[in-house]
């Protein structure tokens, strides 16, 4: 990507009535790649956060570059965008800015993210940033608590909106460098934004919090500092995971660590997400739910992570194995699953299950997966061959099996994509997309082959695992300014 990140890397859908089949001859179907294209710039994006980008009616939010240079950043002027039904629509953005990048959207077409206001930070020298709402038109600027910049993750179906916002409390802390915030010398406190108004959510104790995922019924999962004392681990105050509800802050705990990230929450009230277990040696992805924090254990390796969680209480995720490298995963009722990989890969990454168990992520950096009835698909392999892309991320899967992600370009530029479900697959496209034989069988509990000689570089410190770990599991590319 061709451009800086200035933003965070941070972070439902419907009841789920389908089970996790077991490893069945499945038919899958064909899928359709759709280029969204760009406002006359080289790139368009969707960003990589947990939230969805596209919503049950195939509508997607992103940002696309323009023709016209940026005054006073350099590069491109980059607003919002709205896809739907193969129409690219400019949402505009906040007054004096050069871009915006949406983090949400929900089903009545309302997107949420951040944008500049065309005004550079004395304090920092970044573009001061702002949270916005775009519905039916009107771009709206949600404010701060008073300090410099502000932030939305996301947007319920209510259109409540949850994110965090700076206020006039000096703060050294920034939350170390764990979310990709702005550099910023005063405090964040996560909030809510309901009808024109922002509450404060508070925090933990500690001076800082930031709100990330926001359900149908107001339940807000985040993290927050409990105190304001140093770690010994990462040299910043010790972070806990929270859900907030009916004005009250929860502290979900962790695993015996000093830091806890909440990844994901659905319409149950469960969140999911990552604690370092005690020591800080390692982290274990977790779920939590009504008042119980349950490990959900490894692939046999040290660390792992959950990415989302469908109101079914399926998990997606990522584990280590015994090796070093690492797979993507499905926990339910207790067991995880190893997904494995495409064609003898030795690594996958789980990014977003959706509410029929369909689940995708990357494996290794040569595919992209969709995961379905017991079995891993190869999409590269389908739709990539003729279509002018060199590779495609996947961001998110909606309810129906449309998947939006970042198409890479032989050139480097990125373009906004969508695959679409288009039709069942005869024999020849079965042949192709699907996978095999994979790494790790699709039963439940298996490790896989551990006799890869690819290992993959050990992180140095508990810092640099932890922020590799957001980096694989939320992928996050952020609000960008232009070059």
């Amino acid at each position: 990507m061709k451009s800086r990140t200035w933003v965070f890397g941070i972070f439902v859908v419907l009841l789920a009535t389908l089970a996790l089949p077991g490893p069945l001859a499945a038919q899958h179907r064909r899928y359709e790649l759709i280029d969204l294209g760009t406002l006359g710039g080289p790139n368009s994006l969707v960003n990589g956060t947990p939230p969805p980008m596209i919503n049950n009616r195939g509508v997607v939010a992103g940002e696309a570059d323009t023709a016209t240079p940026c005054s006073y950043l350099g590069g491109f002027v980059s607003p919002a965008i709205r896809w739907e039904n193969g129409v690219l629509t400019d949402l505009g953005l906040l007054p004096g800015g050069c871009f915006s990048l949406p983090n949400s959207i929900n089903a009545k077409g309302m997107v949420v993210g951040a944008g500049d206001i065309g005004v550079l930070d004395p304090e920092t020298g970044a573009p001061v940033l702002r949270a916005d709402l775009r519905y039916k038109g009107q771009v709206i600027s949600l404010g701060t608590f008073g300090g410099t910049n502000s932030l939305a993750n996301e947007v319920n179906n209510r259109g409540q909106v949850v994110g965090g916002a700076e206020n006039t409390e000096p703060d050294p802390w920034n939350f170390g460098g764990i979310l990709e915030l702005p550099s910023s010398p005063t405090a964040w406190h996560g909030f809510v934004w309901d009808k024109g108004v922002m509450q404060d959510l508070g925090t933990l104790g500690g001076p800082d919090s930031f709100g990330l995922l926001i359900n149908d019924s107001g339940q807000i999962a985040g993290l927050s500092f409990t105190n304001s004392i140093p770690s010994l681990a990462f040299g910043f105050p010790t972070i806990d995971p929270f859900l907030w509800e009916r004005g009250r802050m929860i502290d979900l705990g962790t695993l015996g660590g000093t830091l806890g990230i909440a990844g994901g929450l659905n319409n149950r009230g469960q969140v999911v997400g990552f604690s370092d277990i005690e020591g800080d040696v390692a982290s274990h992805a977790f779920i939590w739910e009504r008042g119980v924090l349950t490990d959900i254990g490894t692939l046999g390796g040290d660390n792992s992570n959950a990415t989302w969680i469908n109101d079914a209480g399926h998990v997606l995720g990522i584990s280590d194995l015994p090796d070093g490298t690492h797979h993507a995963f499905i926990w339910r009722n207790g067991t995880m699953t190893d997904l494995g990989t495409v064609d003898g890969d030795p690594c996958s990454n789980g990014f977003h299950i959706n509410a029929r168990g369909q689940a995708i992520g990357t494996s290794t950096v040569l595919h992209f997966f969709l995961w379905e009835d017991g079995s891993m698909v190869d999409l590269r392999a389908q739709v990539l061959p003729g279509s002018g892309f060199a590779f495609i991320e996947p961001v998110a899967i909606n309810d129906v099996g449309e998947i939006v992600g970042d198409g890479i370009l032989p050139n480097g530029d990125v373009h906004a994509v969508v695959l679409r479900p288009d039709g069942p697959c005869d024999a020849a496209c079965q042949a192709i997309t699907t996978a095999g034989p994979n790494r790790a069988a699709a039963g439940s509990g298996s490790l896989g082959n551990s006799n890869t000689s690819r290992r993959e570089r050990k992180p140095s410190s508990p810092l640099e695992r932890v922020r590799a770990q957001m980096r694989q599991g939320y992928r996050m590319p952020g609000l960008r300014k232009p070059n």
